[in-house]
Parts: C-alpha cells; sequence; structure tokens
C-alpha cells in the first residue's frame, strides 16, 4: 500500500509544565494516528485532511506535520477561521481531564463550499482511510452525509476504510445522532477500531463479546475492541482472540493511547503481520505513549522495528 489518508480535526494542545507553565503541541485523534503512521510507515504516503487557518499558529501546525513526512496537499486554508484549541490536565495515575475551546475551528468548516467533490478525486486511488467519530462529529449533519456518501464511493472503487469510535458526547446533539452516524459509517468500514467505553455509553454493551457481536452483524471484518489496560478482543473474518497488553511501567498521561495503537496495529497489518502480533505492536506504542506527556512521541523514543516486530 502505498497511500493513506487521516481525515480530522488537530488543535492546539496545552498541557500541565511544572511549576513552569504551559506546554504546547499540536494534537488530535486522527492527526496523532497520522504522526504515528508516517513514523512507522516511512516508505507509504501518509496524507492528513483537514482544514486549518492562515493564521501563524496554524503556519506552524503545517510545517510540524511536514516535519513528521505528513503529506499536506489536502489540507485547505481558510483565512477567517483558526484552529481549535484544548487544554489536559491530568490526575496522579495518568487519567486525562480536557476543556476544549473549537467553536470556531477551521476543521469545522472542511466541507463547505462543495469540497467533497474535490476531494473526491484527490483520494481516488488511496489504499486506506482512516477517520474517527470526532472527524464526522465536528461537521453539520450535511456534511457528515456527504463525507460518508463519499467515502462509499471511494470504497466501491477499492479504497479501504478504517474506523475508530472515539465518541465525545458533547459533540454531539444527542445520542441518537451518534449512534445513527456510527451505524452508518460502520456498514462500510473494513476494520473497527472501537473502545468498550464508547460502546457502553452509546450501544450499551456489557462486554466487548456484545460489541463484537453487534459490528460483525454490521459486516465489519475486522474488529478490535480496545479495553484500556486489560486484554483487546478481536474478530477477524470470524477468528476471535483476545491480546493482553505488555506489563507498563508508570503511565503519566493516556492521551493518543487508543491513538497511538490504532497506528501500530494498522502499520503491522499493512506489513503483513497477523492480527495478534498487530495488537502486540499496538500495545507496545501505547505502553510508551502513556509514559510520556503529551501526545506525540519524541521521535527518539520510537524505536520502530521493537514496535512492530518485537525486535532491537
Amino acid at each position: 500500500m502505498t497511500r493513506i489518508a487521516c481525515i480530522g480535526e488537530c488543535m492546539v494542545e496545552l498541557s500541565n509544565a511544572g511549576d513552569s507553565g504551559l506546554r504546547q503541541g499540536f494534537a488530535g485523534d486522527t492527526a496523532n494516528l497520522a504522526v504515528y503512521l508516517a513514523r512507522l510507515l516511512p516508505e507509504t504516503t501518509v496524507s492528513y485532511v483537514t482544514a486549518i487557518g492562515e493564521d501563524e499558529l496554524s503556519d506552524a501546525m503545517l510545517a510540524a506535520w511536514q516535519a513528521e513526512q505528513i503529506d499536506t496537499s489536502q489540507v485547505r486554508r481558510l483565512a477567517e477561521r483558526l484552529p481549535g484549541l484544548y487544554w489536559i490536565r491530568t490526575t496522579a495515575d495518568g487519567e486525562r481531564r480536557f476543556l476544549y475551546w473549537r467553536g470556531e475551528s477551521a476543521a469545522r468548516e472542511l466541507f463547505r463550499d462543495g469540497y467533497a467533490n474535490e476531494l473526491e478525486q484527490q483520494l481516488r486511488g488511496t489504499g486506506l482511510i482512516c477517520l474517527s467519530g470526532i472527524s464526522l462529529a465536528i461537521l453539520t449533519a450535511e456534511h457528515r452525509a456527504e463525507l460518508i456518501d463519499l467515502l462509499g464511493r471511494l470504497r466501491s472503487s477499492g479504497s479501504r476504510i478504517a474506523f475508530d469510535s472515539n465518541y465525545r458526547a458533547a459533540l454531539w446533539p444527542d445520542t441518537d445522532a451518534a449512534r445513527d452516524c456510527y451505524e452508518q459509517i460502520l456498514r462500510i468500514t473494513d476494520c473497527a477500531l472501537v473502545s468498550q467505553d464508547d460502546e457502553r455509553q452509546l450501544f450499551h454493551a456489557a462486554a466487548p463479546a456484545d460489541t463484537i457481536q453487534r459490528l460483525t452483524a454490521l459486516g465489519v471484518r475486522e474488529v478490535v475492541v480496545r479495553c484500556g489496560a486489560q486484554p483487546c478482543l478481536i474478530d477477524h473474518d470470524g477468528q476471535r482472540m483476545e491480546v493482553a497488553p505488555p506489563e507498563v511501567a508508570k503511565a503519566v498521561d493516556t492521551t493518543a493511547a487508543g491513538d497511538s495503537f490504532n497506528a501500530a496495529y494498522l502499520a503491522a497489518r499493512l506489513t503483513g503481520l497477523d492480527c495478534e502480533a498487530a495488537a502486540l505492536a499496538g500495545h507496545r506504542l501505547a505502553g510508551l505513549v502513556v509514559g510520556h506527556r503529551g501526545a506525540i512521541l519524541p521521535r527518539t523514543s520510537m524505536p520502530v522495528a521493537q514496535l512492530l516486530f518485537g525486535t532491537a
């Protein structure tokens, strides 16, 4: 596979830097995914599809993606908009609390002015297209429908779709709207990477096996159910397995744990590894990420061969 596209929103990330103030970065679920995929698959073109402003922060955001060797040719620049912003606060055990300022985020306007038609032409021939529940939630109902229709057409022409549930209740008008949209996108999804917490909130799934049953009934052939620090459950064409994570020394910040797991899982699968080996790669990368503050690891902390193949 020579090309992957990730669709979504990147934001300005602020986090506590001890007594010295705040640390600034750039992050967002699909943006994190794109960074880690580009690092893990350097021979593959990884594109990020989003909208940003024409301000200095947007310039820095674009430069950060380009420094990660991410293709930015599908990034729209909207002069009157700015990037969204969020502040992470973490507890002693590494769990997160987010404060968001995203009402004027440029990414919310990605599909305005009939952009879906142009984007469809740009994405023709893309092997894998990745998005999340947040990618859908930030859009208007009309633009969500356009995106799902667009993805259906691209899938019919040969692209594969990977979807991460990543449910944020505050971004949806109500749970019924979210459920309906998730079911629509899952019907055209090839690989679903979902969290059991999301499934419990949205669909009242009591156990990961219930989630597997629901998603495979919708036609998803490869389902990965993340369960935090517990083993994940995978179903691929009816073959089911449970894969436990290695022990993590200490979690200091769980931001991007799911995004990094997804990146390593998908990269491993695209490299030819089976689902069990891919899940172990996902657990290994997520274990490193939660041991650092912020969404993106320093490059020096990412031994690619060891992450994907368990070798030095």
